[in-house]
């Protein structure tokens, strides 16, 4: 039996890593600044990490949400003491597409209407729904187009009242920072005019964290910097620092009832463990902090590049934006320079989301391979 090739894949095999490396079965050592399309937060195979995991499996490692699982209860403590987010109600799932899903889900139940607005160039995921209100029809079937969405321009204002004031959204979708789109993100003016809007008409309005989520951008929620609140939040990768988790913050002025949304492994005991330790590390060592001053300095050197186009991200969720695509620029960084790197829906980007933990010496690493390469 072969597996279902719809990878292309790299000839690397990993065995090993250890906090911002990773290495292969030939002992060779590469340098992760992509963590797995953002989900290492805190570093591979990190300290905490293994021993809140390996107690936790000790002692009981998954059961139904038929029963209590207080370490739930604390996952939705932290989350709201570390990121400020009052009044909000948690449900956990296993990613962000599952997250993605029972937003709309929910939002679908709370309004009694079905259409989406959601915006060009947008990933929200491979479910059905997410699916829908994701912007690539190459990844479509005809059974996700069968989603009623509307996909809009960020900052179109008038383009966005025009749609709304037909009375039939159910909620509009957004990522406060694009990440396989290209790391585009709308303007805070218009994100506060689609709060207000989204009040004004009662939709609920579902904020994409997923990829931006977790202190990645050096807020906890990207979304913050806009100073809105979401009737929504969805969110997954850097949340479980590699272990398979989701979650969905609520408003509370949205009623659950029973049976509304179910999942069988979602909220399980270890996914909680390791959303837990990933949540003290970033306490423990200040890493929303590291993830600004790290920005400061990754922008500082790597300016310097007179071919980079365009820096774009913010945290340590960033883009470079060249002239050129850099698919073959990628290739040269993994094999000649033994460093991880991103792509995205712009061929011209590469895409750097490494851990937050990582140091000034592991920017100033990706510098020297790029000034190789640029020369």
């Amino acid at each position: 039996m072969n597996l279902f090739n719809v990878y292309p894949l790299y000839e690397m095999t990993p065995s090993y890593a250890k906090m911002c490396y990773v290495y292969d079965k030939n002992g060779n050592k590469y340098l992760d600044l992509y963590g797995g399309h953002a989900v290492i937060s805190i570093g591979h195979s990190h300290p905490t990490y293994v021993k809140e995991l390996s107690n936790q499996l000790s002692k009981i490692g998954y059961y139904s949400n038929y029963i209590i699982n207080d370490l739930q209860a604390e996952v939705a403590e932290q989350i709201i003491n570390q990121s400020k987010c009052e009044n909000y109600n948690l449900f956990m799932c296993n990613s962000g597409a599952e997250a993605n899903e029972n937003a709309l889900q929910i939002a679908s139940f709370h309004t009694n209407k079905s259409r989406v607005i959601a915006f060009k160039n947008s990933f929200h995921g491979r479910s059905n729904a997410a699916l829908g209100v994701t912007d690539n029809l190459k990844i479509k079937s005809k059974l996700n187009k069968l989603i009623d969405v509307t996909f809009l321009d960020f900052n179109d204002k008038q383009g966005l009242l025009n749609e709304i004031s037909k009375n039939d959204v159910s909620a509009v979708i957004f990522e406060s920072i694009q990440g396989v789109g290209g790391l585009d993100e709308p303007e805070t003016e218009f994100i506060k005019f689609m709060s207000e809007v989204c009040k004004n008409y009662k939709i609920c309005l579902i904020v994409d964290e997923v990829q931006s989520g977790f202190g990645r951008t050096g807020d906890f929620f990207a979304y913050q910097k806009h100073d809105i609140k979401p009737d929504i939040i969805c969110m997954a990768k850097g949340m479980g620092n590699g272990f398979p988790v989701g979650g969905v913050l609520i408003k509370n002025h949205i009623k659950s009832e029973f049976g509304m949304l179910g999942t069988t492994f979602g909220g399980n005991h270890l996914a909680c463990t390791a959303v837990l330790a990933v949540l003290k590390t970033i306490k423990d060592e200040d890493l929303l902090k590291n993830s600004k001053e790290l920005e400061n300095y990754f922008r500082e050197k790597i300016s310097k590049i007179d071919s980079i186009k365009k820096i774009k991200g913010r945290g340590l969720m960033l883009g470079l934006e060249f002239e050129f695509k850099v698919a073959k620029l990628r290739k040269k960084l993994i094999f000649k320079h033994k460093i991880f790197t991103g792509g995205s829906a712009n061929k011209n980007l590469l895409r750097i989301l490494p851990p937050l933990n990582i140091k000034k010496k592991h920017i100033d690493m990706l510098y020297n391979a790029l000034k190789i390469e640029l020369s």
